[in-house]
């Protein structure tokens, strides 16, 4: 693991399931994340992703490209366009800096109607650093 290392891009398709079953396992029960109706009554065109739903495939974006042995340190997400049913988000990265055997990885999630999520990850590798 280098700075400027580029983690290969990852494609997840936005989908009803995906969004509902995201908010059900964060205990997220707000009416946007699973009512089309009420969200419409809101503003929105649709139901749409929660924060925790992005910041978990934020962490399993970094831990699938470093393997078993990452341990995820710190997470920081930034959100922009929501994700609604239909699109697709696609996660690219890079190694922005290494210190022995913790990195820090700068991730960014775009969909359809631009940039979802800005994320910035610190990830140790155990051995790593020797």
């Amino acid at each position: 693991m280098r700075a400027g290392d580029r983690l290969p891009p990852l494609e997840i398709p936005v989908t009803r399931t995906l969004i509902v079953a995201g908010a059900i396992a964060s205990r997220d029960y707000q009416d946007v994340h699973h009512d089309p109706e009420l969200a419409r009554r809101k503003g929105a065109p649709d139901i749409f992703m929660n924060i925790l739903t992005t910041n978990g495939l934020v962490g399993r974006y970094v831990t699938d490209h470093f393997g078993p042995a990452a341990v995820l340190r710190k997470v920081a997400v930034r959100l922009g366009a929501p994700n609604h049913p239909g699109d697709t988000m696609v996660l690219t990265g890079s190694v922005e800096e290494v210190d022995g055997d913790t990195a820090v990885v700068r991730v960014v999630g775009a969909n359809g109607l631009g940039t979802h999520v800005t994320a910035t990850v610190t990830v140790t590798l155990p051995g790593a650093g020797s």
